[in-house]
């Protein structure tokens, strides 16, 4: 058993995708990154469909190929149905392109790929080993203190304290900055659910043998009381779960069965399409049913002089839209790059913290909404459950700046989020999940194909009108869709993640104002990069702000814009 050192530049705690993530990106810079992780991997976790950023933020770290090889299940998109009765919504992901499908997997092995592909990068790892407690500066525990060392324990018993330059925190939910030393974290009521969840061989899989085969499945109870998952793996397994309010389930097993296992059973039988899918074929993994707290919630900052808070030592949306691997690593995207810039210089340690903290929100905050929008559509979410308490005024201008005219009424000119606009936006959001068809796209398409581009303006109901007949539904429906979808494309992928400018920059690393004119991209193999500089995070000559900005361009724009759907 090697040695924890007494001291490392970063400290990173946690070693889900998160915290391997950014210790990858940071080792890969030639920092000294020490990981400290409480478990053994493979360790078993629940959240096994991934979005289609996964792909494009494993190339950026040379991952892509090794987690392609593992051969998880092919992931073509997502199936939804929240009205009993209705067709399903399903989301493609292949029309994005063929390199925007993703994967449902074993997150057990997914995640020790990481981990260990973070060690061949140069970070120490060091597993069993749980921090204990954090030291800051002048002894001080409060929101503007330094920390400086953390306290730390092996499963051995053995003890030992580590200094550290800069911290991560990704220590999940216990989140030991948030909970024990910030106590900065916000619950949102609305959305205090559980989870129970367990495995079966056997099942069916959606749109066996067609285009959309292996996609996972989403659906409303009968009761509209929560909602089910099921999610076909490549080891022979479905994931399948069920979803609801603490108060809920606490008031099932009173009135009906207590045991887990049975709870979970007559939950199951309240999702038609998942009991279809099990059908006679399904078989129970005895002894699998697990229950986990899936509570939504936030916090005041995730960052602080010289620490980033990421993933859900962070904030936790909900498991509904499968963002919580997206949003690991966006986070350790962003707590990398703002590290780094503020150990270049290139911003002030309260500029990369201000700009954390707001890429957190923004991308918190538009996940919410379309959560907020799915619950509405399932009408199990009470009208008094979305409310402005539970969102932050300034993540939500910031996300939601592009759509003001179309979820904001004329009249309604206040400065201040009320629960008319929330709700206005919630109800625009809610048209990701209207029922569409390819043959709908392609007819749409052939008629305003510019308008169904994602990448696109936000077009609003008067722009439809003077584009579109008033009996054209498909058209209309289509577009409202298209319209709903751009909300997210901000956080689709580590290019989409540089181009967005948060609090007047933008970062590759470091952050650049975007008033900066960035100069014309020019073509990868020009490019002369050292090897051991990841493509993602370059090295510029120093006080060349051209060439910067010239790599910053070249490296960091997207090769492929979003397309419409054929």
């Amino acid at each position: 058993m090697s040695a924890i050192p007494e001291k490392s530049t970063v400290l990173v705690i946690g070693g889900g995708p998160a915290g391997s993530y950014a210790s990858t990106l940071l080792a890969r810079e030639g920092l000294d990154v020490v990981l400290l992780e409480a478990l053994k991997h493979p360790r078993e976790h629940i959240g096994e469909s991934m979005l289609p950023s996964m792909r494009r933020y494993l190339r950026f770290i040379d991952l892509e190929s090794e987690y392609s090889r593992r051969g998880f299940m092919h992931k073509p998109g997502a199936a939804f149905k929240f009205i009993h009765g209705e067709r399903e919504c399903y989301t493609d992901f292949s029309v994005l392109g063929p390199d925007r499908t993703t994967w449902n997997v074993v997150r057990a092995e997914a995640d020790e790929l990481m981990i260990r592909h973070a060690e061949r990068q140069g970070v120490q790892v060091f597993e069993e080993t749980r921090v204990e407690s954090i030291t800051f500066e002048d002894d001080g525990e409060t929101a503007s203190a330094r920390p400086i060392s953390a306290n730390w324990k092996r499963k051995s018993g053995e003890i030992g304290i580590i200094k550290f330059d800069w911290l991560i925190d990704a220590s999940g939910r216990q989140g030991i900055m948030s909970t024990r030393y910030l106590k900065n974290r916000i619950y949102r009521e609305g959305l205090r659910n559980v989870a129970a969840y367990g495995y079966w061989t056997g099942v069916k899989v959606f749109d066996e043998g067609g285009p959309r085969s292996n996609a996972p499945w989403f659906e409303c109870l009968t009761d509209k009381l929560g909602w089910a998952w099921c999610i076909p793996l490549h080891d022979g397994t479905h994931s399948i779960g069920v979803v609801m309010h603490l108060e809920t389930s606490n008031r099932k097993k009173t009135e009906g069965p207590s045991r887990l296992e049975d709870h979970y059973m007559s939950q199951l039988k309240l999702a038609p399409g998942v009991m279809d899918m099990i059908g006679e074929r399904g078989k129970f993994v005895a002894g699998s049913v697990k229950s986990t707290s899936d509570f939504s919630y936030h916090a005041s900052s995730y960052s602080g002089d010289r620490y980033r808070i990421i993933v859900d030592a962070a904030a936790f949306v909900d498991p509904l839209f499968s963002s919580g691997v997206h949003v690991a690593m966006t986070g350790a995207l962003s707590a990398a790059s703002t590290i780094l810039s503020s150990m270049k210089g290139q911003v002030t340690e309260l500029e990369g913290q201000s700009w954390h903290d707001a890429k957190i929100g923004i991308c918190q905050t538009r996940f919410l909404l379309v959560v907020l929008s799915a619950y509405r559509q399932m009408q199990h979410q009470g009208e008094n459950k979305a409310v402005v308490a539970d969102v932050n005024q300034s993540s939500f201008e910031q996300a939601f700046a592009m759509f003001r005219p179309i979820y904001q009424g004329e009249k309604d000119s206040s400065d201040k989020l009320t629960d008319t606009e929330l709700e206005n936006m919630i109800s625009f959001t809610r048209n990701l999940f209207t029922p569409t068809t390819h043959q709908q796209y392609q007819s749409v398409n052939q008629r305003v194909g510019d308008l169904l581009k994602l990448d696109g303006p936000v077009v609003g109901p008067e722009e439809l009108d003077k584009v579109l007949d008033a009996d054209d539904s498909d058209a209309r429906a289509a577009l409202r869709r298209i319209n709903a979808l751009k909300v997210l494309r901000n956080d689709t992928s580590p290019e989409s993640f540089t181009s967005e400018s948060v609090n007047g920059s933008e970062t590759p690393l470091g952050l650049m104002p975007s008033t900066v004119t960035r100069a014309p991209k020019l073509p990868h193999p020009s490019l002369e990069i050292p090897s051991a500089v990841s493509p993602f995070f370059y090295k510029a000559m120093p006080n060349d702000e051209h060439v910067a900005a010239v790599i910053r361009s070249a490296v960091l724009t997207s090769d492929s814009e979003y397309e419409s759907e054929q």
